[in-house]
């Protein structure tokens, strides 16, 4: 059922740096697919095809499941609602929905930026290293033009050749900038950059192409892997078997599969909100966050199929009883996998440079809806509401290319591994705080009156009865 379309009635009036917050002029999305588009394309990136599936495979196979859809549907989707809500009613981005809840509460706002930011400085790269595969497979020594090559030699030519691992030291510390992965960094960040510049009705038409092509690519690689020898067992393993001792022995597999909800929807970096500022009030928030929310899961749930079949026939090739016995891990899961699996087709290299073009077109718009986040609250603010954004964007990311080229390095992996595991908390963190700025400071009659009693008690039965749960279970397994 859907939820009431939000009042245009002001929640709570305060003296404010912000723009008038009543949404003439500001820029809208031709249709509600175009929303639909952006605010999935955003939600579907990397996490779906490379973290998921690693996540899955490192905790427990189908056990997995449990912490997930919990997070899922407890956590995920009632913060995803109040982050479009948010947005839609005041139409303004996070900074500006916050300050109008209570000026002191910027800071959420800026704290969900921020994280956004400093993300999006290592995402980047991610496809920087799609890049430098992509155009690799053109070169004369192409590593897959050897008859034969095994999930071990592809995983080690990413790590080492492509990422550059290969002159990294026993103490792990950076040696040297790899000088390709820096020129392809430059050249993402030139993507980006063109693909926010233009405003949102450019970005909406160029999520049309980056969301709909890989969607289709993903099916018919799905395809693919279920009719390679050894499929059956890797999909056994992804849902027919569970390691329930898993909860025990990993507890932080829960603050885990958090994480990987607020990663994948995108919720408390402020791409919610602002994209939901760009909608009309009176549209169906509740319904929009569950079809985000739902076809983000969903295309998660279809890309384990694929590279879960297309571990089973690795592990058939390697001789090793079970999936759990191949020594992938992190961003090797997915590019020590596929391509191998791919190899096998006829015309093989151009399926594997077809996968690394669906990719790069899964991660581009993730990546370019955090600078619009951005972008957003810049536009909101007195200070910069007049400056052009062309301008704006070319900061922006000229800045965010500087920083990104830390995992430039040969030991850009390390740091990227490291930023992305401490970042899973502080995300939790900016999360609980955006629920108590919305609930507590703002006053639940105050959110009836405007938003209605059903999707106001639905939220907050889901948000608190998650942590009770997630107490009861972490004690409760542990007895």
């Amino acid at each position: 059922m859907d939820s009431p379309a939000v009042s245009p009635t002001p929640l709570q009036k305060t003296n404010e740096t912000s723009v008038e917050t009543k949404g003439e002029g500001r820029e809208r999305f031709s249709s509600r697919l175009a929303f639909y588009f952006s605010a999935v394309g955003s939600a579907v990136g990397f996490g779906n095809v490379w973290r998921f599936p690693s996540l899955v495979f490192e905790y427990g196979g189908g056990a997995f499941f449990i912490p997930y859809l919990l997070a899922l549907f407890l956590v995920g989707i009632p913060l995803l609602v109040l982050e479009i809500s948010l947005g839609q009613h005041f139409q303004l981005g996070d900074v500006g929905c916050f300050g109008k809840i209570h000026e002191r509460l910027r800071g959420v706002g800026l704290a969900s930026i921020a994280c956004g930011y400093m993300l999006v400085t290592y995402y980047s790269m991610l496809l920087a290293w799609t890049f430098n595969a992509f155009f690799a497979s053109f070169r004369a020594d192409n590593f897959w033009d050897q008859d034969e090559v095994s999930g071990t030699e592809a995983k080690e030519y990413f790590y080492q050749t492509i990422i550059g691992m290969d002159t990294l030291g026993d103490d792990l510390k950076p040696t040297r900038l790899v000088g390709m992965n820096v020129f392809y960094s430059l050249l993402t960040w030139v993507v980006i950059y063109f693909s926010v510049a233009y405003g949102l009705e450019a970005t909406g038409k160029v999520t049309y192409v980056t969301m709909g092509f890989p969607l289709v690519i993903l099916f018919v690689f799905l395809g693919r892997s279920l009719t390679l020898e050894g499929s059956g067992n890797g999909i056994n393993e992804y849902i027919g078997e569970s390691n329930w001792g898993i909860f025990s022995d990993h507890p932080e597999i829960w603050s885990r599969a958090v994480s990987q909800i607020f990663f994948s929807l995108g919720t408390t970096f402020g791409i919610m909100t602002a994209y939901g500022s760009h909608c009309k009030r009176n549209e169906p928030a509740f319904l929009n966050s569950c079809v985000v929310a739902l076809s983000n899961s969903m295309f998660s749930f279809i890309s384990g199929f694929a590279v879960f079949a297309t571990l089973g026939h690795l592990a058939y090739l390697e001789g090793l009883d079970s999936v759990a016995d191949l020594e992938y891990s992190s961003f090797g899961l997915v590019f020590g996998s596929w391509p191998v699996a791919l190899g096998t087709l006829p015309g093989g290299q151009h399926w594997i440079r077809l996968f690394f073009i669906m990719l790069f077109m899964l991660g581009i718009d993730s990546a370019f809806s955090f600078m619009e986040a951005f972008l957003t609250v810049l536009h909101d603010t007195k200070l910069f509401h007049n400056v052009d954004r062309k301008r704006a964007s070319l900061v922006l990311t000229a800045c965010a290319f500087l920083l990104s080229t830390l995992y430039a390095t040969d030991a850009g992996l390390i740091f990227l591994d490291s930023v992305d595991y401490y970042i899973n908390f502080v995300i939790i963190f900016v999360g609980f705080v955006k629920c108590v700025a919305a609930g507590w400071v703002y006053k639940i009659e105050t959110q009836i009156e405007c938003l209605g009693p059903k999707i106001v008690f639905v939220y907050i039965t889901t948000t608190f009865g998650s942590v009770l749960l997630a107490c009861a279970m972490w004690f409760g397994v542990g007895n």
